[in-house]
């Protein structure tokens, strides 16, 4: 019977099991994801809940070894009566950019898992030394917003959760766990090599004069900047559903009120998300050329384009919509593609091969909503939305009150292209206004009741 602390059963404890009928544990077989699915398993059999434990391993391919330790993680799992999959990435690997490939087909992996075997949660063992780590990268590159450090939820595809709960743990504390239980684990001699930039900053990390004193400041740093974070989305949130809407699909408007607050922190944020978007790019505009097309825009008449967002201020508000310059070119349609960073095209069944492509219709009438906006704008916004083709042939339109496209079994569905891959829980308030505004679909909850640094 293993022993684990009570503070590490407590930080396990903060995620919802109880409502989920099963979970997956990301095991590579180091001591940090060989620990988390040892307190998963010793959490669920304690509390006696009816929730089905899957472990995964993803074997990258990356090193002669890594078919055998997946094989070892299996065996691990197999003496605690444990379901085990082992996913492999196969083909070509990328000479250069590799860590970044190989984590986005990781998640893919195990996100492709959780949909087959019905869960929305994967659990992952990123620890508070990993955190610090990225916090300390970070902050070499300046990147303000990404100062919060890691999420302790992140929603993947918008479907699928990643879940950290080990994220205030300390590696070594995870170690003395498995020691004192007779556990081994697997050293990735990778995690060394110094020619990744992560290996090169756990290795300066543990040099220093005082590491956990570096390490527990990085890690303050990552609180308060998540803290930040989260106020400033709440606030823009705020802003963003009391002064916009959007008046036509693609074409939002913000009132006088907004402008009204044109100066402040959280109005430049949410102008930054809405420009992102408005123009379906997956980063914020810049912080500076935001701040400075806000004060253009107090003053109409004003006409300007920033990340691929055509924005033009008049008496009766601001007015954003997707530039019609540099609109993709026609296209096959697949399922789960993202079209123009703006939608996701989904199919039922097992449609006709089918393409996508920007519309190329004309305004037919005029319905009274569009009596009460620019008509230019509007049949930008219409011209930038997507038509899916059979053919080469339009089979069906987008009407103009409608929130998606669809022929036959296939859908395109707005998205928000700064979260479509990626939600931190930091941005989820913000996140569900700005879905709100342009009928993405819902955001579900969190896994974890609290969510800050720290806290979960």
């Amino acid at each position: 019977m293993l022993s684990p602390p009570g503070d590490l059963l407590e930080a396990i404890s903060r995620y919802g099991f109880e409502n989920r009928s099963v979970v997956i544990a990301a095991v590579s077989g180091g001591s940090d994801s060989t620990a988390l699915f040892l307190l998963l398993k010793a959490f669920i059999d304690r509390a006696a809940i009816p929730t089905r434990l899957v472990a995964v391993t993803v074997d990258h391919g990356l090193r002669v070894e890594s078919a055998d330790e997946a094989s070892a993680v299996g065996e691990l799992a197999a003496r605690l009566g444990v379901e085990h999959r082992i996913l492999r990435w196969n083909g070509p690997k990328p000479a250069t950019g590799l860590a970044a490939v190989a984590r986005e087909a990781r998640y893919r992996l195990l996100a492709t898992t959780a949909e087959e075997i019905g869960t929305d949660m994967i659990l992952t063992a990123h620890t508070a030394d990993d955190q610090a780590e990225t916090v300390f990268m970070r902050r070499q590159r300046g990147d303000g917003m990404g100062l919060a450090g890691m999420a302790p939820a992140t929603l993947f595809d918008g479907k699928v959760w990643i879940a950290r709960p080990l994220l205030d743990t300390r590696r070594e504390m995870l170690r003395d766990f498995l020691r004192q239980n007779s556990i081994g684990w697997i050293d990735d001699p990778s995690n060394a090599d110094r020619r990744s930039e992560r290996a090169r900053i756990r290795s300066e990390l543990a040099a220093s004069y005082d590491a956990d004193v570096g390490t527990e400041a990085l890690l303050e740093i990552a609180r308060q900047n998540a803290a930040r974070r989260e106020e400033l989305g709440h606030r823009a949130a705020s802003l963003i559903s009391s002064f916009a809407r959007e008046a036509e699909a693609g074409l939002i408007q913000l009132d006088a009120g907004f402008l009204g607050n044109a100066g402040e922190p959280a109005a430049i944020h949410a102008l930054r998300v809405l420009l992102a978007v408005a123009g379906g790019v997956p980063h914020l505009p810049d912080e500076e050329r935001t701040a400075a097309l806000a004060a253009r825009l107090s003053d109409p008449p004003c006409r300007a384009t920033l990340s691929r967002t055509f924005v033009a201020s008049r008496r009766d508000g601001v007015w954003l919509c997707r530039e019609r310059r540099g609109l993709p070119e026609p296209e096959p349609a697949f399922p789960g593609m993202i079209w123009d960073g703006r939608f996701r095209v989904s199919a039922v069944g097992s449609p006709a091969a089918t393409s996508i492509a920007p519309t190329a219709g004309e305004l037919v009438g005029e319905t009274e909503e569009e009596r009460a906006a620019p008509k230019s704008l509007i049949r930008l916004a219409r011209l930038s939305r997507p038509v899916l083709l059979s053919q080469g042939v339009r089979a069906a339109g987008m009407p103009p009150d409608a929130d998606a496209d669809t022929v036959g079994s296939w859908q395109a569905t707005p998205v928000l292209s700064l979260y479509a891959r990626f939600l931190p829980c930091f941005d989820i308030e913000l996140a569900r206004a700005v879905s709100r505004l342009v009928g993405a679909p819902a955001i579900p909850g969190p896994p974890c009741p609290r969510h800050n640094v720290g806290q979960a």
